[in-house]
């Protein structure tokens, strides 16, 4: 299973847009405190449209209550001090759950918990004027870069809501 991991989140509408995501990715969401908002906000629920009802999330205290209830060899950091960008692991050897752990928008992930995995920290590539994207589009970005590469595992490859053949009808 994927997993998104959001180390205290601070902007509504982003996580809106990263439970979107996760709900069409078939991604579950971790959410570590303090978060910026309540879960209850109409920003979150704008941006997370009426999917927020169909993702599967939980909550923690801090990063300690996280890492003990997920023990895992396969913890993937983004952050702008990353060396490689995502292309350059191979997510599909990695034995068990995956989980792709993001900072919050102003400060990212703590230097205390990048130390102990540098070699699972990555950055997307961008021209070095610019320190980072937005947070929602790194999850996005990251995600499928990970279901790339495992074949796009139980999702649809085609429209089915309007049927496959709307375009030509």
């Amino acid at each position: 299973m994927l997993h998104l991991v959001l180390y205290e989140p601070e902007i509504p509408q982003n996580t809106g847009n990263m439970m979107r995501t996760c709900m069409a990715t078939n991604t579950k969401l971790h959410l570590i405190k303090p978060l910026g908002f309540s879960l209850d906000e109409r920003s979150l629920k704008r941006a997370g449209m009426d999917y927020i009802k169909d993702v599967p999330y939980e909550i923690y205290e801090n990063w300690e209550e996280f890492k003990a209830k997920n023990e895992s060899p396969n913890y993937f950091f983004m952050t702008r001090y990353g060396k490689k960008p995502p292309s350059a692991f191979s997510f599909s050897a990695c034995k068990g759950a995956i989980y792709l752990i993001l900072g919050k928008e102003s400060t990212g992930i703590p230097k205390e918990i990048l130390s102990d995995y540098l070699h699972q920290c990555m950055r997307l590539p961008m021209v070095s004027k610019a320190r980072s994207l937005n947070v929602s589009n790194c999850a996005a970005i990251i995600i499928y870069e990970v279901l790339r590469q495992l074949d796009y595992p139980d999702l649809s490859c085609v429209e089915s809501i309007k049927g496959e053949d709307w375009l030509s009808n």
